[in-house]
């Protein structure tokens, strides 16, 4: 019986409580320091796109919590740890393509030489994060650290679900999308357009790939603030 309740997930494990307690300790710091700069909190999850005839394909991308900049994008029919992996790499990829050298390159050390984590890849607590692949994966790059929140929560994630919010209400939810090729096609015209061309209310009307690379300040708008004459 006892078997058959665990197979089920009917039963908690034992570590659960202390888990549980792990979890809050590490999303409390994560978010306690607000982020100054590019690749030091990263957002990662998966949204679901159900395409006309091929079925329901799973898009998962990091998201840059200080910048809005949206990484490169990982798109599979699975939304599995070797999914979330192949995310986390095409996002790296990038961002040591902008930053123009590795992001190891940037951490700083400890007294006895030891890389400390730069970039804090902050994921739910789904399965995809929760596997020893994924945490050996993050062993091979101590620039990058994970952190779980506990599943479906928006004041913690919110800005990575917003940008998903915002690929979906402007075309699959108002055209049909044939098909997978299709979706990477619209998925990467919106990425692109959406960090270089659209103003972000948050980053004072920049654009994210301005302020990720250091061109355009999240404080400062782009354009002349307004100017009120003397009246006579």
């Amino acid at each position: 019986m006892l078997r058959l309740l665990r197979d089920e997930g009917l039963l908690l494990e034992a570590n659960y409580q202390r888990e549980r307690r792990q979890l809050a300790a590490r999303r409390k710091a994560a978010f306690a320091t607000e982020p100054t700069g590019p690749n030091q909190v990263w957002q990662l999850d998966f949204s679901e796109f159900e395409t006309a005839g091929s079925g329901i394909w799973r898009l998962a991308g990091c998201r840059d919590y200080w910048s809005k900049y949206e990484l490169d994008w990982h798109i599979s029919p699975t939304a599995n740890q070797h999914d979330a992996i192949a995310a986390i790499e095409l996002a790296v990829k990038e961002a040591e393509s902008l930053a123009g050298k590795p992001l190891a390159e940037f951490a700083t050390r400890d007294a006895d030489g030891t890389v400390k984590p730069l970039v804090t890849i902050v994921t739910d607590n789904g399965g995809p994060f929760r596997s020893f692949r994924i945490e050996a994966f993050m062993a091979t790059r101590p620039e990058l650290r994970h952190i779980r929140t506990r599943v479906r929560t928006p004041g913690q994630h919110g800005s990575r679900e917003r940008g998903f919010g915002s690929l979906k209400y402007e075309k699959p939810f108002l055209e049909e999308i044939p098909d997978a090729l299709d979706l990477v096609r619209h998925a990467e015209d919106y990425r692109r357009d959406y960090n270089t061309l659209r103003p972000h209310e948050a980053l004072a009307w920049n654009q994210p790939h301005d302020v990720h690379t250091g061109a355009a300040d999240p404080l400062v708008p782009n354009f002349p603030e307004h100017e009120n004459l003397p009246i006579a």
